[in-house]
């Protein structure tokens, strides 16, 4: 199943009308008629470490990256005419690119999880504030 076909089935875009599933509500949900049943709450803790786990990655990789770099120095210097210091010189190159990628996507990956935190942390107290002013039928007359 391609990448696409996974997101259109998550999305409910598989003919069946456009419902987002959540796993959780799945389980217990037979169908459509199910959604919103659930008691789906967000917290931006998740996102948050997440973001800084991706920020940690980000600055290991390039630790790493630099050890690597400071491994290679001098080998050329001891082994002129060796085809072994020429493919050594490949692999290294190859390596410092893939560590790069690996830095750059998540340097990336940790700014976007905080945008994430922080605009579903605004929508979540957005949505508690409008609830404050309603008042729940049931509730205060079986204080009385």
């Amino acid at each position: 199943m391609s990448h696409s076909e996974r997101w259109q089935e998550m999305f409910g875009l598989t003919g069946e009308g456009t419902a987002m599933r959540v796993a959780s509500a799945a389980a217990s949900a037979p169908g459509p008629k199910a959604a919103g049943t659930g008691n789906l709450k967000h917290s931006k803790g998740p996102w948050t470490s997440a973001s800084g786990t991706a920020g940690d990655l980000r600055t290991r990789t390039e630790t790493s990256r630099s050890t690597l770099r400071r491994g290679h120095e001098g080998v050329e210097a001891g082994t002129v005419g060796l085809s072994s210091v020429t493919a050594l010189k490949s692999v290294l190159t190859s390596w410092e690119g893939r560590l790069r990628s690996v830095r750059d996507e998540c340097e990336h990956l940790e700014g976007a999880l905080l945008t994430v935190a922080k605009e579903m942390g605004e929508a979540e107290a957005a949505v508690e504030k409008s609830f404050k002013g309603v008042r729940v039928t049931g509730k205060a007359d079986e204080k009385r």
